[in-house]
């Protein structure tokens, strides 16, 4: 028994420590969650033998509970930098397997349940570890707890009937380990698998009433007398593993799959040169960086009176409709800005260059809506 405890004890340590050591791994990759969020999860909860306090009329030991049933929803709201924050209500309920005292089964039936629910405020953190389908997450939270006890020892031997019962509050913390997985096929949905550590701490105080000849408190044999008071108990450590939903409201576009596009021919002669783009993006990868300082270098040994730089995007969108068209325009307005401030930096004057997003439309290669085509995601320079 001694073991057991000493393994659980180094649980509840090592689900403390999980989170933080967690943090050297992945602080500068995050998944970013953008704006309100809502969750969910349910699962079983595994609580950590209580130890009950010595008093003047009640024995010392172990409570002991058998795997019980845990459940929160929380609300939240992400920042799209990795970090979030979230209120949250939870429930534990775990039914009374025995009392052990001095380290021995004390030979008795016992009934009863012991719940948990409480509400705690949580700051949290996503990782992104190269995998699309796969974000870690871990974090903490304090806030406040509630206690229900219930239960009846009754002594085989009918030396000793015990009958506990109240609720009680205090200060509460918790932390937890997860794994979020975006469902494809549903915008903004991913579901999740969670370990998390529970704790209300200090001592927990709740009535007890008391019939026998154990305890301290009777020392004659072949009587029977009771006791009323408090029955002490701490160590209220409990471990759960969830399964669950987490839905964002205004999710960031999905990362694009990782295809390998080959590089447009080099510009010709005709004064034009072609600037292509990941999807969703607006970042200047090493060949499209080549390209504009190619343009650039032309420009010096060309007569331009002025550059035309003009933005495009091809006809997908995470969110079809009008909500997208208005995204993909500022999107080709972004992808010229991109270009503009690389031509400057490559000694092209700001004077000569303007710049126009003109969003999906003007493809180069036509598509049907919602298509996903690497040569329509483009820049356009033009010498005039």
């Amino acid at each position: 028994m001694k073991q057991r405890s000493v393994f659980r004890t180094c649980l509840a340590r090592a689900g403390l420590t999980a989170s933080v050591s967690m943090l050297a791994i992945g602080f500068a990759h995050a998944q970013p969650v953008q704006g309100l969020y809502i969750a969910g999860e349910g699962g079983a909860n595994f609580k950590q033998d209580q130890t009950v306090r010595l008093s003047p009329i009640f024995p010392s030991g172990k409570d002991r509970y058998h795997t019980g049933v845990t459940g929160l929803g929380s609300i939240g709201w992400g920042f799209g930098n990795g970090f979030r924050v979230e209120v949250e209500g939870n429930y534990r309920n775990s039914r009374y397997q025995g009392f052990r005292s001095s380290g021995n089964l004390f030979s008795s039936n016992v009934w009863g349940h012991q719940h948990n629910y409480g509400a705690m405020a949580n700051a949290l953190f996503d990782m992104d570890i190269g995998y699309s389908w796969v974000y870690p997450y871990f974090g903490g939270g304090i806030g406040y707890g509630r206690q229900k006890t219930h239960t009846m020892i009754e002594g085989t031997n009918a030396e000793f009937d015990q009958i506990t019962g109240g609720t009680r509050g205090g200060f509460a913390y918790q932390a937890m380990f997860g794994l979020a997985f975006p469902v494809p096929w549903v915008v903004g949905l991913s579901a999740t698998a969670e370990y998390r550590f529970y704790s209300q701490v200090g001592t927990t105080h709740h009535s007890s009433f008391a019939v026998g000849e154990i305890g301290g408190w009777n020392t004659r044999r072949n009587t029977t007398e009771w006791a009323s008071g408090s029955r002490d108990t701490r160590t209220d450590f409990n471990h759960s593993l969830m399964l669950g939903l987490r839905y964002e409201f205004n999710p960031a576009p999905p990362p694009p799959p990782v295809v390998t596009t080959t590089a447009p021919p080099a510009p010709s002669a005709s004064r034009q040169y072609l600037v292509f783009f990941d999807w969703s993006s607006a970042t200047l990868s090493a060949r499209a960086r080549a390209v504009v300082a190619a343009a650039a270098k032309s420009s010096s040994a060309t007569q331009v009176t002025h550059i035309l730089v003009n933005g495009y995007t091809d006809s997908s969108a995470a969110h079809p409709g009008v909500r997208g068209q208005n995204y993909n325009l500022q999107l080709s307005e972004r992808r010229a800005q991109s270009v503009k401030a690389e031509l400057i930096r490559d000694g092209v004057s700001a004077g000569l260059i303007t710049t126009k997003g003109f969003g999906e439309s003007n493809p180069l290669v036509s598509t049907k809506p919602n298509t996903r085509e690497p040569q329509n995601r483009r820049v356009e320079i033009d010498f005039q």
